[in-house]
């Protein structure tokens, strides 16, 4: 590994306390939700989709400089959840597996059958569950979208009588739910990108899409290219996860490097049994690494 990475300073009451038997980093991406938008803002099927989306940009507070602003999540639907699992055996052995939904190469999914299959899935396992900003945006669009379809996820929301006997996702400063956005900034003028902070640590970045690009792709009907840069943002949030832990003290410089080395077979294999458009993620990590 090259000089790039760097050890950093004790963070008091920022860092993880535990890590879980079974831990999901993930990412959600999301488009403009046009049905959404008309009842919103009244307005009739007469309505052009593409003049609903501008009226929902300019609501929003579009300029010229920001033509396209970050909209409230619940005018948005959830196109692609992905998630790198990683999951320890009894006899300690550490597993990992890249899965999303809908899975590349299949076609868009109901947006109700994603969360519904996504929220279940998460509230059966338990998992710790990690992500870039995921309190303020990730949690927030997959229930506020599971509430507006209609979904049931009793499972996902049932929370323990009390802190210390179970999984809790809606605990303050639970560690069940891990913002790294928090961990490393807030939400200051110091606060990183999560491609910035990746790429301090030889971690690879977004690579040629990044989030702006998800509406084009959706509206071209490229499902594909966004389960693929939904699944590069999972892997590298895995990644920042993964020095996190180094970072705290729960995991050795050679435990670290033992994962790395794991999760890079699993890539591998996932290549090799098809999935050819990871390849161009394991050729970055290897440039940045080596």
């Amino acid at each position: 590994m090259t000089g790039c990475r760097k050890s950093a300073d004790y963070m008091e009451d920022l860092m993880i306390k535990f890590i879980a038997d079974e831990v999901w980093a993930i990412d959600a991406e999301w488009v403009p939700d046009i049905p959404t938008g008309r009842r919103v803002y009244d307005l009739g099927p007469e309505i052009p989709d593409a003049d609903v989306l501008e009226h929902m940009f300019q609501a929003g507070g579009a300029s010229e400089e920001n033509p396209r602003p970050y909209l409230k999540t619940v005018l948005c639907r959830v196109v692609s959840v992905a998630a790198l699992v990683r999951q320890k055996a009894k006899n300690g052995a550490i597993s990992h597996r890249l899965v999303a939904l809908p899975r590349y190469g299949d076609p868009a999914m109901a947006e109700a059958d994603l969360l519904h299959r996504f929220l279940e899935g998460a509230g059966k396992a338990k998992p710790q569950l990690i992500g870039f900003n995921i309190v303020e945006a990730d949690l927030p669009i997959l229930l506020q979208r599971a509430f507006a379809a209609g979904v049931a996820a009793p499972n996902f929301c049932a929370r323990p009588q009390k802190p210390w006997e179970g999984c809790d996702y809606f605990a303050r400063y639970s560690d069940w739910l891990l913002d790294l956005k928090q961990i490393y900034g807030g939400w200051g003028r110091s606060t990183p990108s999560l491609h910035e902070l990746a790429c301090s640590a030889c971690i690879p970045g977004k690579i040629d899409t990044s989030g702006q690009d998800v509406i084009d792709l959706w509206q071209a009907g490229d499902i594909s290219k966004i389960v693929a840069y939904n699944e590069f943002d999972a892997l590298t949030t895995f990644l920042v996860w993964l020095y996190t832990a180094r970072l705290s003290g729960l995991l050795s410089a050679e435990e670290t490097v033992a994962e790395e080395d794991s999760l890079r077979r699993h890539v591998t294999t996932l290549i090799n049994n098809g999935q050819e458009y990871l390849d161009t993620y394991l050729k970055k990590w290897d440039i940045l690494s080596g």
